[in-house]
């Protein structure tokens, strides 16, 4: 029934997906679906220019997507745009940081309010995925994890009962 209602409403294709039970093997049919994507023509086409300036940039989306109506910079946005541009990634294309509850920067401004400025914190490069992304207002990202879990190195002293590892 969601396949059928997600084909009728004009998706691509629809598939059922059991990674969360069968790991990568769950997930061959969605792979294979997006594939099939991939391979049909596409209109895609970016809301800027992507030769534009990253602040440019920036502000299209903002203005455009967003509905601000202009974008605020922290001195240590202004520096990192600055320092990208001079080492010749100005020419990436931009991800936002933000709150998925509005296009604003505030959470509590829930769905598309107006009259409000977009605030750009910080803005970190991803040179190797091929984009820079802006930390819009409060908006958080996660700390890398390592590659072994700390977890291996936690334990119990089965003679004391005191827990080892832990710091």
């Amino acid at each position: 029934m969601v396949r059928d209602a997600a084909l009728a409403a004009g998706a691509f294709d629809a598939v059922v997906c059991e990674h969360w039970e069968k790991g990568g093997a769950g997930a061959v049919e969605l792979a294979r679906a997006v594939q099939r994507a991939c391979a049909e023509p596409s209109t895609f086409r970016f809301l800027y220019e992507t030769e534009q300036p990253i602040r440019a940039k920036i502000e299209v989306i903002a203005r455009e997507m967003y509905r601000a109506d202009g974008v605020d910079y922290s001195p240590e946005a202004d520096a990192a745009i600055d320092e990208y541009e001079r080492l010749g990634f100005g020419h990436l294309p931009i991800c936002m940081a933000k709150t998925q509850y509005s296009f604003s920067h505030d959470a509590a401004a829930k769905g598309a309010p107006t009259g409000f400025r977009l605030p750009i914190r910080e803005v970190r490069a991803s040179v190797g995925a091929g984009f820079l992304f802006s930390l819009v207002g409060s908006m958080m990202t996660m700390p890398g994890l390592p590659t072994r879990p700390c977890f291996y190195e936690i334990d119990l002293d089965p003679e004391t009962g005191s827990i080892i590892g832990l710091s």
